[in-house]
């Protein structure tokens, strides 16, 4: 197999021809109806570029910095359960593709290896993603677990009270192995923002807060010393019926009100889902299926192939906008217009074929 890949959709190919159909289901699926997930990526499709012309974009800088935490591109490796289904290394091999190219990895507490060795694989930033699933002492040993490690933040992820239902997987029979609804709910439906205020105090480190869908918890988050403000509907693998992540990221920054830094994900999937993210006020963006899929497709390899295309896009975007950093784009570089085509979980590529999209 040669990672010598031009296009991320090469990318998605590959990794349709490595996966179990149960795998891929899973990775790729969403709760119920999959309507959220589609939506994520209809909002990103109703925007449109207003470009500006004669401007020297002989030299362009994608970098930016979340947390003060370098990054080469304003997009970092979000936090995923069971990756040792898509690549046999797991959070290793995110961490490594991570390290190599240069940005943040948010490690799910929910996937493998153990926190310390996928932090041991790496020098780059990592941020560790905590799920409640124990009582106080289990909270209090993940966390100092994660500080005695090197994580330069903690996440708490907030949108997982209760497990949905995401029907493709179930279809054929195949679960997620570190789903154990019966023994997690009894604590991840108590979190309260309480709870969240303990941990914060606990940890002592920078808090990112995952999963806010609204204006109102955006500032809830801000009043309750959140560093970070995470717009995130799980991909459309919790709440289905909800909104896009684009349509609900204005009002959140409008309510962050440069309080905290805002991190978008939900459909991210080329170059101009990025800046158009950055455009609207998020800081940077998050790849989870995107990053699935650079691993199934060739491990560390293949993640840092999606990446290097993934800046590629971005740069070339920025030259044809007339914008030449992530402090350029603003608001006034984007327009509402029409969707040209029809929004599911590979629709940002339309030469996909049969096979994948629906």
């Amino acid at each position: 197999m040669s990672l010598d890949f031009l296009t991320n959709e090469e990318i998605v190919h590959a990794a349709r021809r490595n996966l179990s159909q149960g795998t891929w289901d899973y990775l790729v699926g969403a709760a119920e109806s999959e309507t959220t997930m589609r939506r994520n990526r209809l909002a990103f499709d109703r925007l449109a570029f207003r470009p500006r012309a004669l401007v020297d974009v002989s030299s362009a800088d994608a970098s930016t910095t979340l947390l003060e935490q370098p990054m080469r591109i304003p997009v970092m490796l979000a936090p995923m359960g069971s990756l040792q289904r898509l690549a046999p290394a797991g959070g290793v091999a995110s961490t490594k593709a991570a390290d190599q190219f240069g940005t943040i990895h948010t490690v799910s507490s929910v996937t493998q290896p153990e926190l310390e060795e996928t932090a041991a694989a790496g020098a780059n930033p990592k941020i560790y993603q905590l799920y409640i699933h124990g009582d106080w002492g289990w909270v209090e040993d993940r966390v100092a677990r994660a500080k005695a490690a090197g994580y330069v933040a903690l996440a708490m992820t907030v949108d997982t009270a209760v497990y949905s239902r995401r029907e493709r997987p179930m279809l054929d029979r195949w679960f997620e192995p570190l789903r154990d609804p019966a023994s997690n709910a009894q604590y991840t439906s108590v979190v309260t923002w309480e709870m969240m205020d303990r941990i914060r105090e606990l940890a002592g480190l920078p808090f990112v807060l995952k999963g806010i869908g609204t204006a109102e918890d955006a500032a809830l988050a801000v009043e309750h010393g959140v560093d970070v403000v995470w717009v995130s509907n799980h991909g459309g693998r919790q709440l289905d019926h909800g909104r896009g992540t684009m349509t609900t990221l204005p009002e959140i920054v409008r309510a962050v009100e440069g309080k905290a830094e805002v991190v978008l994900d939900g459909g991210v999937q080329r170059g101009t889902d990025v800046l158009k993210a950055i455009a609207l006020g998020a800081k940077a963006v998050a790849i989870g299926k995107l990053q699935g899929w650079g691993l199934a497709a060739g491990g560390t390899e293949g993640l840092v192939r999606v990446l290097e295309i993934l800046e590629d896009e971005i740069l070339v975007s920025m030259g044809l906008l007339g914008v030449t950093s992530m402090a350029g784009i603003s608001r006034d570089h984007v327009c509402a217009d029409e969707s040209v085509t029809l929004p599911h979980e590979t629709s940002a590529w339309v030469n996909m074929g049969q096979g994948l999209a629906p």
